[in-house]
């Protein structure tokens, strides 16, 4: 299990409540960083971000727009799940870590949290995608688990996803073998709607598309 303890990045430039307007924008241009934790000592306050700065007088302290601080952030041993969540949640580009004093920790960005959640699922591993729509009431997790074992294959990943625009519900599958034929014809012979796979039956399709019409040029 991923904690965000292990995802932390330290070296991240600091502000404190007295510092000028003008010295935390220069600093935002040197880093490259949108937004910057603020501390008062080591008490973590809040991030103040770039956009936040632009209507601000530039010998101001950034003391007198606290209001605009934005507060969000995890524990280290939170699962980095529930960073995944914050930046999701409140548009975030970092999250940051305070411990239960609200000490500065440090910050998780987002391409650590792509990282994480691209091992959590697998995505570098053998294997093949699926992606199955259905009505919530047609989800019955324990036949789609049958159904794909009953072509000598397992499911190593199962997501759900609700749809909004179309009111369906797509079941997002990672099976544990590349060459998957057989599984989307059962699912096609079930009347599952597959949305999308990809796996080696992409690329025998392809491979078979590209025959098929070489055989029609060469028949003409």
């Amino acid at each position: 299990m991923t904690y965000c303890s292990q995802l932390l990045q330290t070296n991240l430039p600091t502000i404190d409540l007295h510092d000028k307007v003008s010295l935390v924008l220069q600093e935002m241009q040197l880093t490259n960083y949108a937004a910057l934790p603020v501390l008062d000592g080591v008490q973590f306050l809040g991030m103040i971000a770039l956009a936040d700065l632009e209507d601000v007088a530039q010998d101001a302290e950034i003391i007198s727009i606290q209001q605009l601080f934005q507060k969000h952030s995890v524990r280290p041993n939170d699962h980095f799940l529930q960073a995944l969540r914050l930046r999701s949640k409140f548009y975030l580009d970092s999250v940051p870590v305070v411990n239960e004093k609200q000490e500065w920790e440090g910050l998780i960005d987002a391409e650590k949290l792509i990282d994480a959640v691209s091992s959590m699922i697998g995505a570098a591993e053998i294997g093949s995608l699926l992606v199955l729509e259905m009505s919530r009431n047609d989800y019955a997790p324990g036949l789609i688990n049958r159904l794909v074992e009953s072509n000598d294959a397992m499911i190593m990943q199962m997501n759900t996803h609700f749809d909004t625009n179309t009111g369906s519900l797509q079941v997002v599958l990672r099976i544990n073998k590349e060459e998957i034929s057989d599984v989307v014809a059962t699912f096609q012979r079930y009347e599952y709607n597959v949305l999308y796979y990809y796996g080696q039956e992409t690329y025998d399709n392809a491979l078979q598309k590209n025959l098929d019409h070489l055989f029609n040029y060469l028949s003409i």
